[in-house]
């Protein structure tokens, strides 16, 4: 838009500062908002100028949406002497200055001080246009030609300004000065206006958002002064009427705008190149390597798999992929070399035999009936995507080899932003308020962490938040504030798994920052990142394969036997045992009730069970549970729509449950490619009304061809349709049930390694350690408490039994540990408190670090009570200090109750060891009580009679308003929750106390096969 100013120049509007809620609670301008408001003034154009290049793309896109021409720049902070830096804005003016953007940003961004040498400048300011942003505070001092011919003189060849701001219309004192200096330099004077909000009331709204990202509270006296009142996005009147008496400077900040011309680059494939020996190329070693591969696992290669691997190298060259499969085969190689865990495979990428051949995965998809096109579809030119599972504790391992080996400069992790939820919001700003503990605890329990919707939604549906909102303004002034910062990024952080490979140096196409152990980070997300052609691939930390390394490991340690995962016979009928009684504890994807009670209906009896068990697991699919299993176990005839669909669903007993199923009946009964089979799948799980009659028709018109009636191919079509939600990856089930049922059949060939792996990894989640303890006590594994002469830091396995870890007990440090190590080494094998002192010296030996080992029963084994040893610590410490008598003496002390041991050790431990009080109690109340682990074999409704310590409390209100709870009730052999409804919740009220012990009568009844008590009747012992 143009018109004439007071001064009879034409101006175009433009916004040439703005700084988006991209920038980390720096601004909270948020796009959506932004762009229309612009539209509707008719805004030429608007730069975005972050303190980094985040949120630049999307800035892009949604500009060039709204008709208003995006022009992106940057803040830079520029040194110019050795402790202060002066405020420059520098812009893109054309394709060279992005590039040089993008380096200038990384070279910020990776220094601690985030500023840039002056000196540096020059080698960046190519392309681009800069101002001398001079009414900013950082500029105060430096008012003299000689720092400005400098700042310029370092500028190269790019167009400068001297930028003079007036917001409010506010003139600067020192202006004519800067008017001076740039005559003087023969440099233009731009009008500067910085946006960090949108409107005028939005400046409260800023402050806070400065306050949460700054660490201060709004009432602290150290906070900083905030005078950004005027930080808005100003009118065009306003502009004007701020400039009256010098509207050229506006007139030059439109021109210098407008010259900046750059479009973001298009998508490119930038596909790593992998370094092949001379006289190879990708392909021809590709090929070598994956022929040699499947050799070494199946022996002779004929037939079908050489057709298989012809087909899929063919493939994966003509699509460009060769380097990227040598580059996972060779980072796998190293994982491997170094005994790093990998898993078995992941997604779609398990359907590749070259991915199988080159040991990328472990499964064999001819073996299983996996589709390469499900993984790589000609049809479909997308960037291949191999998801690899390492060991958690070692990923970052193999992250490291990558790097080093193609250079840091062309790997890097990628960035994710945490956003400020409903609830973050919410308590983010409540504390910068300064409300209450009380008024805090309250907003977490009426905003739950579940709560998936806005906060203004939260307040909606909650009456008890909104008469909390009418007691105080300032609770409104905090709603206004939560709800205007809302959504923006928070902070930034590593993705959990994203890695980028790129065949130049990454500087040249996306910015950078420092990130953890010394591997770049991206600036940009993942969508930005694979937005812009970069190849992405995930390396996963599992937890789970830390759980097999450890158990291997115990056991190659122990029995000098090293476990080959891959040999692991997947027939072991004690495996399947312990699949069909649902004794999932710790077994990866089948813990929950609900699959536990999936396995007891179906009752598995081959691996190809337990995947489908897997794949049907899931919302939708779950209702087919009942079905399969009539059918799996001769209770319901196998039927088929069509005789043609036996060959593809027989496996499954006529259900449909992959999405290769969806894909096979595709190409059987209607002739399409595998390729094109993979393209209707996709396009029928999308859902679209058009789409669905177009390949009801292709479908038809296919299965028509080959013989079918049309009635047939229409009520096959529908069947697909119908099942196209409920189809999961059986590339994915087969791979990760391969490692439930490696951890199964540890678990029943080497309970003892299995559970004392188990408790290692649960160290500090009471509950469920004391779970564990019960389970392999009751399989007959004895547990050996902590010594502080046999155990070590992590649960062990000592003569078949588990030995508890020392890192079990809160205070005990693996620093304090490695000293205990080591002293045991040198004759540790102590015979009294006093030795043991000598053997630790004086500064590992404190009553800090011994006290709870003797409370934990570690110092037990020396014969003397736990009262007299905690009795003795000091004159311990004072014989290693000062000497005295050749054999020290204890100190007597009073005997301790059994119950209160039992609660020095709960309190070091976090759960009983020795015994549980509930046994003591029971044999002190009488019998005639049930243990609460035989429960889940009484008969729905029987009467029990049980007794327990009260470990958890949930009390709510019915509809009707009535008080009623639900009571967790813990015995020595496990946990229960118990319900009383309202009419015994009144009578039982005040005997519900957490951690003291009761004693009920009641009827048992289940809810999703798990046992629970409906309280008739309640007394405290």
């Amino acid at each position: 838009m143009s018109k004439k100013t007071g001064g009879g120049i034409a101006l175009t509007l433009v916004y040439p500062q703005v700084v988006t809620g991209a920038d980390l609670l720096r601004g909270i301008i948020k796009l959506d908002r932004l762009a229309p408001l612009l539209q509707r003034r008719g805004a030429t154009s608007v730069a975005i100028v972050n303190s980094k290049l985040y949120g630049i793309r999307s800035f892009y896109n949604v500009m060039k949406k709204y008709g208003v021409r995006p022009v992106i720049g940057l803040s830079i902070y520029v040194e110019v002497s050795e402790t202060e830096a002066v405020l420059l804005y520098i812009y893109a003016k054309d394709d060279q200055g992005y590039r040089n953007l993008l380096k200038m940003s990384s070279a910020v961004a990776v220094r601690d001080a985030e500023t840039l040498p002056l000196h540096w400048l020059k080698a960046y300011s190519a392309g681009c246009v800069i101002i001398c942003s001079v009414t900013d505070t950082s500029w105060s001092g430096f008012y003299d030609k000689e720092v400005f011919q400098r700042v310029v003189t370092s500028c190269g060849g790019a167009a400068v300004a001297l930028g003079i701001s007036r917001a409010g219309g506010v003139k600067h004192p020192d202006e004519e000065n800067m008017e001076a200096i740039a005559e003087a330099i023969h440099i233009p004077i731009v009008a500067v206006h910085e946006s960090r909000f949108l409107n005028k009331d939005d400046a409260f709204a800023y402050e806070v958002a400065d306050a949460i990202r700054t660490g201060y509270k709004l009432n602290d006296p150290a906070r900083p002064e905030h005078n950004q009142q005027a930080a808005y996005v100003p009118e065009e009147s306003e502009l004007v009427e701020w400039f009256m008496d010098r509207p050229q400077w506006l007139e030059n900040m439109s021109d210098l705008l407008m010259s900046c011309d750059v479009s973001l680059p298009a998508s490119q494939s930038l596909m790593p190149v992998f370094p092949v020996p001379v006289g190879e190329t990708v392909t021809s070693l590709l090929e070598k390597n994956s022929v040699a591969g499947l050799q070494r696992r199946l022996g002779t290669v004929e037939g079908t798999y050489v057709e298989r691997l012809r087909y899929e190298i063919t493939i994966i060259s003509s699509m460009g992929f060769a380097d990227y499969f040598l580059i996972v085969e060779d980072f796998m190689r190293y994982a491997k070399d170094n005994h790093i865990l990998t898993g078995p495979g992941r997604g779609s990428s398990a359907g590749s035999l070259v991915a199988f051949a080159l040991g990328i995965t472990d499964v064999d998809p001819i073996k299983y009936g996996l589709i390469f096109e499900r993984f790589l579809n000609p049809d479909r030119v997308t960037m291949p995507d191999i998801d690899i599972d390492f060991a958690d504790n070692r990923r970052a391992e193999v992250i490291d080899y990558v790097a080093q080996k193609y250079g840091k400069t062309h790997v890097a992790q990628i960035i994710t932003f945490g956003t400020l939820s409903a609830r973050s919001v919410a308590r983010n700003v409540a504390r910068v308020f300064d409300f209450t503990n009380e008024e805090m605890a309250f907003l977490s329990k009426e905003i739950p962490a579940r709560h998936a919707g806005t906060l203004e939604e939260a307040v909606g549906q909650s009456k008890a938040l909104r008469d909390w909102l009418e007691i105080d303004p300032v609770r409104s002034k905090w709603l206004k504030a939560a709800a205007t910062i809302e959504g923006l990024p928070r902070n930034a952080s590593t993705h959990a798994a994203g890695v980028i490979l790129s065949p130049v140096p990454l500087v040249e196409i996306v910015p950078l920052q420092g990130g953890g152990d010394e591997i770049y980070l991206t600036q940009w997300p993942m969508g930005d990142v694979e937005a812009q052609g970069l190849l992405k691939m995930d390396f996963l930390g599992l937890r789970n394969l830390t759980l097999l390394d450890r158990i291997r490991s115990m056991i190659q340690y122990d029995k000098r036997i090293r476990l080959d995962f891959e040999a692991i016979p997947l027939d072991d009928e004690k495996t399947f045992n312990l699949f069909r009684a649902g004794d999932m504890t710790g077994i990866f994807q089948f813990e929950s009730e609900g699959m536990r009670e999936a396995l007891r209906l179906i009752q598995p009896t081959t691996f190809e069970d337990l995947f489908a068990i897997n794949a049907l697991y899931r919302p939708g699919p779950m209702d087919n549970i009942p079905l399969y299993s009539r059918r799996k176990n001769g209770k319901e005839q196998v039927t088929y729509l069509h005789p043609q669909l036996e060959s593809v669903l027989k496996e499954t007993h006529g259900v449909i449950i992959y999405q290769e199923q969806i894909m096979q009946i595709a190409v059987r009964i209607a002739g399409f490619s595998m390729g094109e089979a993979d393209l209707l799948r996709r396009s029928i799980s999308k859902k679209n009304r058009d789409t669905l009659q177009e390949g009801r028709a292709r479908f038809t018109q296919g299965a028509m061809k080959n013989g079918f009636p049309e009635s047939a191919a229409v009520a096959v079509y529908d069947l697909i349709v119908k099942f196209a939600d409920y189809g999961f990856p059986k590339s994915h089930a087969v791979a990760y049930s391969l490692i439930s049922y490696r951890l199964g059949y540890l678990k029943a060939n080497e309970p003892a390694y299995f559970y004392a792996a188990l408790l290692s990894s649960t160290t500090g989640n009471n509950e469920k350690t004391m779970e564990l303890l019960r389970e392999s006590k009751a399989r007959g594994i004895q547990v050996f408490p902590p010594s502080v002469k046999h155990s070590q830091y992590m649960y062990t396995v000592e003569n078949g039994a588990i030995r508890m870890g020392l890192g079990a007990i809160k205070g005990v440090t693996p620093v304090f540990f490695g000293v205990l190590k080591e002293a045991r080494k040198s004759g540790g094998n102590w015979k009294t408190l006093f030795e043991m002192a000598e053997g630790l010296g004086v500064e590992a030996f404190t009553e800090k670090t011994i006290n709870p080992l003797v409370k934990a029963g570690a110092l037990d084994e020396f014969g003397q009570s736990r009262t007299v040893l905690l009795a003795s610590i000091k004159g311990a410490i004072s014989h290693l200090l000062f000497g005295g008598e050749a054999s020290p003496k204890y100190t007597p002390a009073e005997s301790q109750e059994r119950m209160e041991a039992l609660e020095s050790e709960k309190e070091v431990l976090g759960f009983y060891l020795s015994d549980h009080p509930a046994t003591e109690m029971k044999e002190v109340l009488g019998g005639g009580f049930n243990a609460i682990s035989t429960l889940s074999t009484v008969k729905e409704r029987e009467q029990v009679k049980i007794a327990g310590l009260v470990t958890d409390i949930k009390r709510i209100r019915t509809k009707k308003g009535e008080a009623m709870a639900f009571v967790t009730l813990q015995d020595e052999t496990g946990d229960i929750s118990c319900t009383f409804f309202p009419r015994q919740y009144a009578v039982s009220a005040n005997q519900l106390v957490e951690m003291t012990w009761i004693q009920l009568e009641g009827t048992v009844e289940r809810h999703r096969g798990k046992p629970q008590i409906l309280v008739q009747q309640a007394k405290n012992k």
